[in-house]
Formats: C-alpha cells, structure tokens, sequence
C-alpha cells in the first residue's frame, strides 16, 4: 500500500478557465493517494489518529461506488486499523468495482435495507465500545478539522470554489481561510437545502458568510448529462485536468459559466480539486477520453 503524499499536492494556474480579470488556479489534492484520494484524506486523518489512540475500530457508510469508502478501507489498511462499512441495500450478485477493492483492503461489508441505512443503523452485532462511528462522507468535527488542514496559501486568493456533499470540506475551508477570502460551495446534490444548516452545524457559533450553489447538480447525485461528460473531455484535452461525473466535474462547469456571466469573479481564484476519480468506474467504457 502506497503511503500518503502530501507533497505530491500541486497549485497549477489554469489559464483556459482564467479570463482577463479572474486568474484561475487549481489545487491538485488529487495527487496525494491513489486510493485514498483529495480530501478524503484529509477529512479522516483526525478519525484515523482517535481510533488508534482509542484502540478502537472504524465503521462508516456508504453506497456502491462510493469514494468515502473506497478511502476508509485503504486508510484503515495503511494505518492497521480493523474497519467495516455500511452498505446502503441488499448485497447485489456481483460487487461494483469499488466494494471489490474496499473488501480486498480488509473491510468488512455489512448490506441493510435504505430506510435504515436513512436511518444510519448500525447492525446489533457491533458495540460501540469498540467501534469509531465515522459519518457518511467524513461529517463531523474530526472531518472539519482534517479538512481545515488543506494546504491553501493564506491570503493568496480572492475566491475559493469547491465541491460539496456533506459540506465537511467546505466548514473546514471556511475555518482555516482567511475571513477576505470569498468561499462559494457546488452542491452535487439536488435540493440539498439543508447543506447550509449541516455546515453551520460544525462551525457553531457561525461562520463569516458563504456561498452555495445549487445550480449545477446535472440532476442530481450521481447523475450526469452528454453536456457534463462532453465538458469533462474538454476539460482534460485543455489542461490535462481529469475530473469525476458525481463531483468535481460539476465544480470546474459552474466556474467556467460564472466566470463568463458573474463579474464579481474577480482576482485570484482557487478551485479545490478533492479527488474521487475512481467513481468514474462506473460509466460505460469509452466515455471518457482519460
């Protein structure tokens, strides 16, 4: 198993997103694992050194592609942690991609119905004693904290444009950066109008103010369109970037379109590149020119 690297981390300028007013520059957590990729780190460092410190096990949740999962089996692998994951329906005939690969690295798989997998309901059989609950997606204030560790140069941008799904990544950003820095958040969920109430919940007493938008979800979690993928081919055939269908994806469309409406966009511009590559597996073969 490859260590973590996190001074593979890259800040690239972006000059075919950039304009005359708005410089882009994106910040490459991508690099740092393969497995265990972007943010992903960096929201389970703090899960990973409390359950060592404990001497407990972890147990988390997720769906059949999820990246979340995929990086907690290869994170407790590399760390000689015991884990298991919470699968959201009935064990199907054949193991996606990324269920394989979470069970080759150890994890323990546990399949339960969706509505108590809404629920999040962990099976009788573990006891909590032994067990560190970490949320779906790495929610908490462990995942804010490791998330408030991502490596962007204080002071040095006007914006901040990232993905969200839990909001874990965007509370920590909003926690580390400094208060003139500008944050807005890309929610890949469709409707998702409680996102703020779940960040603001990890950053009691409130933080500055932000900005979500949730125009870009292309239908929704997990949903895409020919446009995105044509947007993602482009994308990589220009700047060599490789981006996700679920998340990043969307991030990188909705700075390109509010760079050619929103004027306000001005100055230096950072996007967060938080991984996930791997939940591109799931499309048909040949979609994707990378």
């Amino acid at each position: 198993m490859e260590a973590i690297q996190e001074d593979l981390v890259t800040l690239d300028p972006v000059p075919w997103l950039s304009n005359a007013t708005t410089r882009v520059h994106v910040l490459r957590l991508d690099r740092v694992h393969p497995l265990i990729s972007g943010n992903k780190w960096y929201k389970l460092r703090f899960y990973l050194e409390t359950a060592k410190a404990q001497g407990q096990n972890i147990i988390t949740f997720g769906g059949a592609y999820s990246n979340h999962l995929l990086a907690t089996a290869a994170a407790c692998r590399l760390e000689g942690i015991r884990c298991a994951g919470i699968i959201r329906g009935e064990a199907p005939p054949t193991y996606s991609p990324t269920l394989k690969d979470a069970a080759s690295m150890g994890m323990e798989l546990h399949f339960i119905t969706r509505e108590a997998y809404r629920q999040k309901q962990v099976p009788a059989s573990f006891s909590e004693a032994n067990w560190l609950i970490v949320p779906e997606g790495g929610y908490g204030i462990y995942g804010m904290q490791g998330a408030a560790t991502i490596p962007v140069s204080p002071g040095a941008f006007d914006h901040i444009c990232c993905a969200t799904g839990t909001g874990t990544m965007m509370a920590g950003l909003l926690q580390s950066a400094p208060g003139t820095t500008a944050i807005t958040g890309f929610s890949a969920l469709k409707n998702h109008q409680s996102l703020p109430q779940e960040i603001d919940r990890l950053l009691a007493p409130a933080a500055r103010p932000y900005t979500i938008r949730h125009d870009f979800h292309f239908g929704g979690y997990a949903k895409y369109t020919p446009e995105l993928i044509r947007f993602m081919n482009e994308l990589y055939d220009h700047t060599g970037i490789p981006t996700d269908f679920v998340y990043t994806a969307k991030l990188f469309y909705g700075v390109r379109a509010l760079l050619e409406q929103a004027p306000e966009y001005s100055g230096n511009l950072l996007v967060i590149h938080s991984g996930g590559l791997q939940g591109n597996r799931s499309l048909p073969k040949g979609t994707l020119i990378f």
